[in-house]
């Protein structure tokens, strides 16, 4: 009943959008559809990232294809087909200029640069900080006409056990797709993409060039999984390492595979970018994520916008490696 409710709802739609009248009767607003495309950034703002760098506080943007990845493979519910977006992010590594070969051979960078993110990511576990995810799905003209909001803060009891809590969740409002747990695992494992010693064998690793990020030099590699295993997760894009840090400061693919099932179920991941900042004068932390970006799926494409945002990182008193954090659900509003 409700899946055939649905289509007729998406029919009502679809006419509305052909014949102009989709402003006279869609709620969705021009400053709902602000709400997150405000926050990408341009130019002139990872230029002032990359200045504020050589201070010790760079904000670089991982600037590249289209996006959203990872973190959401959207369960397919489509009702009815949506138009597909025009255009998108280009690779942005176009716009870097290319600086002469490395100071090193390409797999010493490498196992030095796996080493450092080692480090970063058991530092990363003794910070606490906050979180706040948004998805939305974009109707034919841009406006936003489903949305999916989750605020967080990874904390620490008195007793040094790192959890989550969610401190912001509002009723979603997202009716032609859903979120997996997959898209939630992406969120905390997959766009903050760190490449680790550990993970190395996982993957391809090709060296692609030196080049001049805004006021930044980095290497550039080209990163994919050399065999996908049932029930794991994997980054398949690009990598920016900073070449004096030798840290990753930006990061352009998706989460794989994307999963299509016999029974006609699908989860389709979005191409996404992750932009990273000097914390503490050395480690360089993620900081906001965006993907616009276009879900392909069997029975029609649907547009989506995503932005993460990490915030407020603050170091915990205590010096202890820590797992996962576990979820608390925010408390009935009253």
């Amino acid at each position: 009943m409700s899946r055939v409710l649905a289509k007729r709802r998406g029919a009502v739609l679809d006419f509305l959008l052909e014949y102009g009248l989709a402003e006279y009767f869609l709620p969705a607003s021009r400053e709902d559809s602000e709400k997150i495309s405000g926050e990408p950034l341009m130019k002139d703002q990872l230029h002032t990232f990359a200045k504020a760098a050589r201070r010790g506080r760079a904000r670089v943007a991982v600037a590249g294809l289209a996006a959203f990845c990872a973190v959401l493979p959207l369960a397919a519910r489509q009702q009815s087909p949506a138009t597909p977006a025009q255009g998108g992010a280009s690779d942005s590594s176009a716009q870097n200029s290319t600086l002469g070969p490395p100071a090193m051979p390409i797999e010493e960078i490498i196992q030095k640069f796996a080493a450092q993110e080692a480090e970063f990511k058991t530092e990363r576990d003794n910070f606490t900080y906050t979180q706040t995810f948004t998805i939305q799905t974009l109707d034919s003209s841009g406006r936003p006409d489903g949305e999916y909001t989750m605020g967080s803060e990874i904390v620490f009891t008195p007793a040094g056990k790192r959890y989550e809590k969610v401190t912001y969740a509002p009723a979603p409002t997202l009716e032609r797709i859903s979120l997996s747990q997959q898209d939630l695992d992406d969120l905390e494992h997959v766009q903050p993409f760190v490449l680790t010693t550990a993970e190395l064998p996982k993957y391809n690793i090709k060296y692609t060039g030196h080049v001049q990020l805004d006021e930044l030099t980095a290497y550039v590699f080209d990163v994919a999984p050399k065999i996908i295993e049932k029930n794991q997760r994997y980054f398949q894009g690009r990598i920016w390492v900073e070449d004096k840090d030798l840290e990753i400061v930006k990061t352009d693919g998706k989460a794989v595979p994307d999963v299509r099932k016999k029974n006609g179920e699908e989860n389709v991941f979005p191409r996404f970018e992750t932009f990273r900042e000097n914390i503490e004068g050395h480690y360089w932390f993620p900081t906001y994520t965006r993907s616009n970006d276009i879900l392909r799926f069997s029975n029609g494409d649907i547009p989506i916008r995503m932005v993460v945002k990490y915030e407020n990182y603050k170091r915990f008193g205590v010096q202890i490696k820590i797992g996962a954090p576990s979820k608390v659900e925010p408390e009935p509003q009253k």
